[in-house]
């Protein structure tokens, strides 16, 4: 009975595992759009009327350009709508978008902290049974033998 609770907690603990990499690996993309926030904001702000950039259009594809307008800021809401700022408003809507992926960061960090809870209390119970099943083995093996 003791090895199959051992093998079962061993799958609850890889399973606890695949849940922590993927949650880590959402933080990480997380963190990534914040980059690309502030590398927005940073633009917004340093960028005039006039200013050459580079646009992406696609598949690592660039194109040269000039901002004809550096008032009127059209900034992604989320869930395919965007919407038109000027550019101090463009600016607060990023900050906006910034805080809100530094919530859904906090919940997934707590998200990860409570698993790894679970997965060292898992462990702990794995390391009592295999203890346990020493110890039975142990005495197993010295009721086995004649007293001298």
């Amino acid at each position: 009975m003791g090895q199959q609770q051992l093998q079962q907690l061993s799958q609850e603990l890889q399973e606890i595992e695949e849940q922590i990499e993927g949650l880590q690996a959402n933080v990480e993309a997380l963190r990534q759009e914040q980059t690309e926030v502030d590398e927005a904001i940073e633009a917004i702000e340093t960028l005039e009327t006039g200013s050459t950039v580079q646009m992406p259009l696609g598949g690592g594809a660039y194109l040269r350009t000039t901002i004809e307008n550096i008032d009127e800021v059209i900034v992604d809401l989320g869930a395919d709508y965007a919407a038109e700022f000027e550019e101090g408003d463009a600016v607060d809507a990023l900050e906006n978008k910034k805080d809100h992926l530094d919530d859904q960061i906090d919940e997934l960090n707590e998200e990860i902290s409570e698993l790894e809870t679970e997965s060292d209390e898992l462990e702990q119970q794995a390391q009592q049974l295999q203890q346990q099943a020493m110890q039975q083995q142990m005495q197993g093996m010295g009721q086995g033998q004649p007293d001298e």
